[in-house]
């Protein structure tokens, strides 16, 4: 049987009552002021990175989960940001590069398991082209950069499970 998705969640989050109930599949509700949570996944952005040779930009993980695996430039959205700004800004952290023209590909749902917790999450998958790599330096949760040909790429070297899943779909429409 699965675990309710907020069943870490105790206390209502609008009057901090203890009778803070499962409502139904995806949602709780407090028996007193009668809010209902309802949870919903996190938007999560990942990035196809292509120059005019057909390589591919990966980065290499430098934390849990999946440290020391291949994956794509990416993270959470923010606040306040589009989908397509959070591209911007987690390749512009995770390997210095400046992207302009994005391109929306495909949505994969996923479990993102942080410090003990699963997120829920929509990874949503883009491309973009650059001229080249050689200004690319790994940052922030980037350990490393790796440039491969799709035909040498394997689905298996990348250490989450929706990256894996994204790769592998990718590489299908090539």
């Amino acid at each position: 049987m699965k675990k309710h998705p907020l069943n870490r969640f105790n206390y209502c989050p609008v009057c901090g009552s203890k009778h803070f109930y499962v409502y139904d599949e995806k949602a709780k509700k407090c028996a007193d002021c009668h809010f209902i949570y309802y949870f919903n996944p996190s938007a999560a952005v990942a990035c196809f990175i292509r120059n005019p040779h057909g390589e591919l930009l990966f980065v290499r993980r430098a934390a849990e989960p999946a440290k020391g695996t291949l994956d794509l430039p990416g993270g959470f959205v923010d606040p306040y940001e589009s989908a397509e700004d959070a591209v911007r800004r987690e390749v512009r952290e995770e390997t210095q590069l400046e992207i302009s023209e994005i391109r929306y590909l495909f949505s994969i749902p996923n479990i993102y398991r942080y410090a003990g917790f699963d997120v829920h999450t929509v990874d949503l998958f883009y491309e973009c082209m650059m001229p080249d790599f050689s200004m690319a330096v790994a940052e922030d949760d980037a350990d490393g950069i790796v440039i491969s040909k799709p035909e040498n790429t394997h689905p298996e070297d990348f250490g989450l499970d929706s990256i894996k899943r994204g790769v592998e779909q990718y590489l299908n429409r090539l």
